[in-house]
Formats: C-alpha cells, structure tokens, sequence
C-alpha cells in the first residue's frame, strides 16, 4: 500500500473513530503509519531513537488501551522509544502512564458565540471586529475545488500568505503537527478568505473532529498588511459556519507551555520569548472568550517524560534539534546569545529533575 493510499485509509478510520483535536493532522505528508487490524492505526514520526505519535491512537474507544499497548511493543521490536504527543484527558485516565501537560486548548460551543461577544468584557473584540470592517475587510466561504485547483488565482494567494507566514517566523519551519498544509484534502475543510478589495489579506482552514462533531481552526493566516481585525473576521466566520453545521463544539486548538505546566517548561517559555510568543498566542486565543480551556498532554508508557519530551522536539524539529538550532540562526543571528542562555537554563532543570 502506497503512502497516499494509506492517508485515504486512515481518513476513512478517522471518520468513525477521529477523537482528539490533532486527529485530522494525522494526514499530514510527513507521517508513517501503523495500522493494528481493520479498525485501528497510529500515525507517527520515526526519529531514529523513538516512534512519536501524533495524539493517541485512532481505534474504537473499547480497544484503545490495546492498541497502545501493542504499539509500544511495536516500537521496542524495532528499537524505539515510544510516546504519544498531544493527548487529552480521556487517553491519560485510560492508559494510567506517566503524562506530562503541555499546554492546553480552548474550546467554544458555537451556539453561545453571539453570547460570548455580547459579553461586557468582549469589547476589544467587538471593537477589531468593528475596525476590520471599516478598513473594507470582508469574508466569505470559498469552495474547497477551486482553492485546491493549482491554476486558480485564488490558490496562488493562499499560497503566497502560507509563505509570507513562514518567512515571518522567527524560528525555522517545524514539522509533526504543526506543518502547514491549509489544502489537503480540502473536500474535508472548512475554507474561508478575507479580503480587501481585490486583495486576500486572510485565510482560515477549519477540519473537522469527527467522532467528537468540533471543527478545529488548524490554520489562520494574514497577510503582513492586512488591517487589524482580519484574523478576529476569520474566526468569527469560522464560530457561525460551525453553528450552521450543528456542531457541538469549535477549538483554535493548542496554545503550548499555557496553563499549569511544569517548571521546566515554564522556563522555556520564558527563555524562548524571542523565538515565539507562546504567551501572546495564548492571550489571543483567550481574546475570543472561551468556554472552557483543556489541559493538552505528552503521555510515555515507557520512557521517562523528560526524554519524551525531547523525542517529541525531535519530531518538531524535523529529526534533529541541531540541525533546526543552525537553521533558525542562520535566519535570526542575533538570537545566538539567548538561545545559548536558553540551552543552559534548560539543560540545568533537566539535570535537576532526573537527579
């Protein structure tokens, strides 16, 4: 079986069984997959040390444990560590493994989201909503087949703020999860554009999470001119096409190092600052009022959290953190000094936790 043959396999299990938030990125080209019968896969990153799953494994909730289980000794047979990033709640409390939280996800049922923005304290909100639309943004919907046709304009700008987005990062691009491919298998997405005039200045790629009815915002792009607002249009689009879809529920997704996590990750949120703004991705998505936050883990049936969390960098970094050290140098040189400070701090955590 080819490897797109098996995407369309697991897209199939993930219409039946697709609990997690993460589950559509599973689909992402950089996966392998091992599949556990006819009803039960795992799709994850080979590192050369370990297999890290992308969240848990896509199965009937009855086998979940099971397939665990027998991924884990898939894993050891071959000579790998095992782990499984960006678990939620219902995995950790069915395996009993050790599990490390990483962040945590918000999370809006669509139908309170006139409530939410009537809110008293939703008026910032309201007023770059406000001041989007007097810049001349507006949004609409657009036809998956016509983004994904490669000779249509319209592609050619999505591709083009994908790009401009990438290169305004200040780290270089990562991979696992959070690989940006807004156009696959777009029959599948929730697809809006903003625009100014003739001009697309935003875009937002929704995928659903089936067996939980959310529609997960995966990707929310803007141009570099575009007016203030354009991103809060987009995702005000995205809450009402999820209550129009009946769903029970509507998520931004991660917000990484958010919440009560641990000290060394904490530091690393600290340090790293320079390179991403974990805290005010976090503000931003807090911005929109949700319902509730969900804690987001790293679950390691047989290795210690602290060595998963550095296969799970791994995997993020594209199968080596030196080489993706180099590259995010090489585009921000000035960083040299804070990301040495940065591997010292956090090499003497490490040292503190596992002594």
């Amino acid at each position: 079986m080819d490897r797109l043959d098996q995407r369309r396999r697991a897209l199939e299990l993930l219409r039946s069984h697709g609990w997690a938030t993460v589950s559509f990125q599973l689909l992402e080209a950089d996966f392998e997959y091992w599949f556990d019968g006819d009803d039960a896969f795992v799709a994850y990153i080979d590192t050369g040390g370990a297999w890290v799953a992308g969240g848990p494994p896509i199965a009937p909730s009855a086998r979940l444990v099971e397939v665990t289980h027998d991924f884990v000794a898939a894993a050891r047979a071959a000579g790998r560590r095992a782990s499984f990033f960006a678990c939620e709640q219902r995995f950790v409390d069915a395996i009993g493994a050790p599990a490390l939280r990483i962040g945590e996800q918000p999370v809006w049922d669509p139908r309170e989201w006139d409530a939410a923005l009537a809110h008293p304290q939703a008026s910032s909100l309201r007023y770059q909503l406000r001041r989007a639309r007097k810049k001349g943004v507006s949004v609409r919907e657009v036809d998956a087949a016509t983004v994904a046709d490669r000779a249509s304009p319209l592609h050619a700008a999505v591709e083009r703020l994908a790009g401009a987005w990438l290169e305004g990062r200040g780290m270089a691009p990562m991979r696992f999860l959070v690989q940006l491919e807004p156009l696959s298998f777009p029959d599948e997405r929730v697809l809006f554009v903003a625009t100014r005039g003739d001009e697309i200045v935003g875009f937002l790629s929704a995928v659903p999470v089936y067996a939980r009815r959310r529609l997960f915002v995966e990707d929310l792009l803007r141009a570099p001119g575009a007016p203030n607002g354009t991103l809060e249009l987009l995702v005000d689009a995205a809450m009402r096409a999820a209550h129009a879809r009946d769903d029970a529920g509507v998520t931004l997704g991660l917000a990484p190092l958010a919440g009560d996590v641990a000290p060394l990750l904490r530091l690393a949120r600290r340090f790293s600052a320079p390179l991403y703004d974990f805290r005010g991705l976090h503000a931003f998505k807090a911005r929109f009022r949700p319902r509730t936050w969900e804690p987001v883990y790293l679950c390691a049936p047989e290795t210690s959290t602290v060595m998963a969390l550095h296969d799970g960098l791994t995997a993020f970094a594209g199968g080596s953190l030196v080489r993706f050290g180099l590259a995010t140098l090489r585009r921000r040189p000035w960083l040299l000094a804070t990301a040495l400070l940065a591997v010292v701090a956090l090499a003497a955590v490490a040292l503190w936790l596992v002594t």
